[in-house]
């Protein structure tokens, strides 16, 4: 049984969780790579990552390059001396990179694939309405999620479980696939499975503002799960109009009222008691939202 000398690359909060496990594990990490820091906010102060902040708290050398094949930084890779790459939300590597340790570098992704690969796997299997997902680790390869899969783990999805909900509990179910991965992998069995590419697989694009916008002409469930599917971030978002003046609205929670109704579609009704939008096989009752400038407030829910 080979002892394993692990680098882990990360970045946000989700990589965080994995990385503890792994040392809670006692599995040796001889280096962290993560993004370099970069300006953030209306003030752009420097902002550390999710996993700068815990590789400084717990002392673990650390490495932010801007440039992954740069010789310095390669340099700097070998000499760590690592037998194995762990990489969860990070960025796509170059060759020379995933293939420089002796067992390998797998990735841990946020979905049952072959599909939801991409960027943003966890929003996009509820906005389609999924019941189920799950994780994968696979090895990499020179493409995008694409590679061979070590193994893989499901979870069902809540009929009204949000996307921050759903985060932290792949996060614990990823947590249990690496280390079940680094365990398989130490003893020197592992059994791969290749991924079969076919016309039905589901893609998690990467979020922009126009994907995120809700288009109140779609049914009742495809508006709920766009809102649960980007909540808390980044959010769907609609334009909110009255007289002369119109804004752009953050929806973070909603409920379906199905009920007959003669409104136009898109139609806004406000009372003291709800919001709510007309659409066509009923209405959608907002219950939390955010107008620019402003905080996030909530309706009550009657």
């Amino acid at each position: 049984m080979e002892k394993l000398r692990i680098i882990f690359m990360g970045t946000p909060e989700f990589a965080v969780g994995i990385l503890d496990t792994i040392l809670k594990n006692n599995y040796e990490v001889v280096g962290v790579i993560t993004a370099a820091d970069k300006p953030a906010g209306r003030g752009q102060k420097i902002k550390y990552s999710a996993v700068k902040e815990y590789a400084l708290e717990h002392n673990l050398n650390l490495l932010q390059p801007t440039n992954l094949k740069d010789e310095t930084f390669l340099s700097e890779l070998k000499s760590l001396n690592a037998n194995l790459q762990v990489v969860v939300a990070f960025r796509m590597l170059p060759e020379v990179v995933w293939k420089m340790p002796e067992l390998g570098t797998f990735n841990l992704h946020a979905s049952l694939l072959p599909n939801y690969r991409g960027a943003a796997p966890i929003n996009w299997a509820i906005i389609n309405g999924e019941t189920k997902t799950g994780v994968t680790t696979f090895f990499i390869d020179d493409k995008i999620d694409t590679g061979a899969m070590i193994l893989s783990k499901e979870i069902e999805i809540g009929l009204d479980e949000n996307a921050g909900e759903l985060h932290d509990r792949l996060m614990l179910l990823g947590s249990d696939a690496v280390v079940e991965t680094l365990n398989v992998i130490e003893k020197g069995n592992v059994e791969t499975t290749i991924q079969q590419d076919n016309t039905e697989i589901k893609t998690a694009y990467k979020l922009n503002r126009e994907n995120c916008k809700i288009d109140w002409t779609k049914s009742a469930s495809e508006i709920y799960n766009l809102i649960r599917g980007l909540s808390p971030y980044p959010s769907a978002w609609c334009i909110f109009a009255d007289k002369d003046e119109e804004w752009s609205v953050k929806i973070y929670d909603a409920k379906i009222i199905p009920e007959n109704h003669t409104y136009n579609i898109g139609s806004l009704i406000t009372s003291k008691k709800e919001i709510k939008v007309a659409v066509k096989d009923g209405f959608i009752q907002i219950l939390s939202l955010q107008f620019p400038g402003k905080k996030k407030c909530k309706q009550m829910n009657y």
